[in-house]
């Protein structure tokens, strides 16, 4: 199979992943991040090379695979033709800097609101939760749509993780009122509810009985199971 024939089959196998990728992120967000990512670079960088023909696009596209490039690298025991490095560290810090200038050298395009997210999510999975809001506000305050619907639910999730529910409340009841092809509303709907289900089960309830009725089998069992989940806490409370 020729190059083109193999990065052809590649985006497809990205692209219709794309959509529903953030719904698998509840339960996989680290693993998940990751994937969406390199599925929005390739259908960018596919895009900019093959599409726009434009020297400007041609370029962010080309700095943005090479960025990716180092995501693909070997560790340890060098695997031609793939990059490689003497260690993890070096490699991420290599994947970090590469990311980075593509956000400094073309802010405010896709190939620079992707780069962002992905040092974003990088920090976030490493415990720099202070540095990755930093990162995850910039795409939010400079990104074109979907992306910074990205950042925005990705903010709220850190907030809750912190405790700081009611910002994490605000900002997921703006993405149920203005989704995304990224975060869409079923997602949005499901983390709001599970958010809120201590302080407000009956609403939580509310989002979520419609959403057990859906013909998609993977919003159905994620509303079935946080049902479960509240009405769990709720026996529990009693026997209390």
């Amino acid at each position: 199979m020729d190059r083109q024939t193999r990065k052809e089959l590649k985006t497809d196998k990205f692209a219709q992943g794309v959509g529903t990728g953030f719904e698998f992120l509840s339960e996989h967000k680290g693993q998940a991040t990751r994937w969406i990512l390199i599925g929005l670079a390739v259908i960018v960088i596919v895009a900019g090379i093959w599409v726009y023909r434009s020297h400007q696009a041609t370029a962010r596209a080309e700095l943005l695979a090479k960025a990716m490039q180092i995501e693909d690298a070997t560790v340890g025991t060098p695997q031609p033709p793939r990059q490689n490095f003497a260690t993890v560290e070096e490699r991420d810090k290599a994947r970090i800097a590469a990311y980075t200038d593509v956000a400094a050298k073309y802010p405010g395009s896709n190939e620079a609101a992707i780069a962002q997210l992905a040092v974003a999510a990088s920090q976030s999975e490493r415990g720099q939760l202070d540095d990755a809001l930093k990162s995850f506000q910039s795409v939010m305050d400079t990104a074109p749509d979907p992306y910074n619907s990205v950042a925005k639910s990705s903010i709220a999730q850190i907030y809750a993780s912190q405790g700081k529910d009611d910002e994490a409340e605000k900002l997921l009841r703006q993405l149920v009122d203005k989704p995304s092809v990224l975060v869409s509303k079923e997602q949005a709907t499901l983390d709001l509810a599970r958010l809120i289900a201590k302080k407000n089960p009956a609403e939580a309830r509310k989002l979520l009985e419609p959403l057990s009725q859906s013909k998609r089998s993977i919003v159905s069992r994620a509303a079935v199971a946080a049902m479960g989940s509240i009405a769990a806490s709720a026996a529990a409370a009693k026997s209390n």
